[in-house]
């Protein structure tokens, strides 16, 4: 981001910028949402596993295989899962009309929902909340991610042949004009290009190469 705000002021004004980026400072950016209410009101927030959410409900459940993330964002929402999980009346029942109400009943209802979800494999709920439209997602470890469709067809994984053998590599996930980036070579081996780029890069003489090579110095 500070690079390309750089460039657009280069090119809007001519005048180069020089970019300091914190990795310390970066990281305490991304924990805004956290600090933020602690500095407004005091108090330290506590390891929770994602499940103190200003929304209720908004966290993690396991179902009868796989673990899957439920986010009842709204009433709408709140009423459209009871509905498909067929307890219409456990939605409408008083101290549930608002979040705020559901936040303050927040452990009795997760305790029903997560009864309700372990009855099920994931892909059962998964299925039934799309045609709800209730949001909610799959928590894949790796050898699932990888067979997932819609990333296999859009290419993120793939293999190149190396110098011993097929390499996997993972794509970018970035495309241009709906084209994706073109796999030109596989990772190099160890001093694969040493020779080339001496020469080319640093018009080496062949004879002064040999001589580095012959001294291990590459």
């Amino acid at each position: 981001m500070a690079t390309l705000a750089a460039l657009f002021e280069r090119e809007r004004t001519g005048a180069g910028k020089q970019i300091d980026v914190s990795m310390v400072a970066t990281a305490t950016r991304f924990m805004a949402p956290r600090i933020v209410p602690f500095l407004g009101s005091g108090d330290p927030p506590t390891r929770s596993g994602g499940t103190d959410s200003v929304i209720a409900i908004y966290q993690v459940f396991e179902t009868a295989d796989f673990p899957i993330t439920l986010g009842l964002g709204n009433d709408a929402i709140w009423q459209r899962f009871w509905e498909a999980v067929d307890q219409p009346a456990y939605g409408k029942q008083a101290g549930f009309e608002t979040n705020a109400k559901r936040r303050q009943a927040r452990a009795t209802i997760v305790a029903a929902i997560a009864k309700i979800l372990a009855t099920q494999r994931r892909e059962h709920w998964l299925a039934l909340f799309a045609r709800h439209r209730i949001p909610a997602g799959p928590i894949n470890s790796i050898d699932q991610l990888v067979d997932d469709p819609p990333l296999r067809a859009a290419g993120m994984f793939f293999a190149g042949q190396g110098a011993v053998g097929r390499v996997p590599q993972v794509g970018l996930g970035i495309a241009f004009d709906g084209a994706s980036a073109v796999y030109r070579t596989p990772p190099p081996a160890l001093g694969q290009d040493t020779e080339r780029i001496l020469a080319e890069r640093l018009s080496m003489s062949a004879t002064c190469i040999a001589g580095l090579i012959d001294a291990e110095i590459v």
